[in-house]
């Protein structure tokens, strides 16, 4: 098993790229909920991910109702400004789904609402004027606080 990325409809291609390459250098599992903002075969895509496609564990769902019914069970957490707890005080374990939501909305009201107490949110400044971090930077924050927790498995 692995940490799993899950974007649920992600619009910006170097974003979903980015997270692709990282997803690839860590051997977690990147998970695209549709619809997508671009295509997958876009260039820009590829180019932010460079030669790193190859090697990314890629799974496509139609829907967040088809990829929750598809992973029922399973524990995940949810990256949100409107989160109460912050990403590191959560203990990550193998297998478990981060959950992004589209770079200008975030993940449905209704879902954060109904998965609350699996909310996690990255500390920033009360003083920015920025609504929250780039997409592709903080799947990468949370990924590596649960790499880390889990010893970086499988990585030298």
């Amino acid at each position: 098993m692995a940490i799993h990325i899950v974007l649920v409809e992600p619009e910006i291609p170097p974003n979903t790229g980015n997270i692709a390459r990282s997803c690839a250098a860590t051997g977690s599992v990147l998970h695209l909920v549709k619809p997508l903002g671009f295509s997958i075969d876009d260039k820009s895509l590829k180019r932010a991910g460079l030669d790193y496609w190859p090697f990314v564990k890629l799974e496509v769902h139609e829907s967040l109702d088809e990829f929750l019914d598809t992973y029922k069970g399973r524990n995940m957490y949810l990256a949100t400004t409107k989160g109460e707890r912050l990403y590191t005080e959560v203990t990550y374990r193998d297998g478990d789904m981060l959950l992004f939501g589209k770079e200008t909305a975030g993940l449905p009201r209704d879902f954060i609402e109904k998965h609350k107490e699996n909310a996690v949110r990255i500390p920033m400044s009360e003083d920015t004027r920025l609504r929250s971090f780039n997409l592709s930077n903080s799947a990468n924050i949370i990924l590596f606080e649960a790499l880390r927790q889990m010893g970086f498995p499988n990585l030298s």
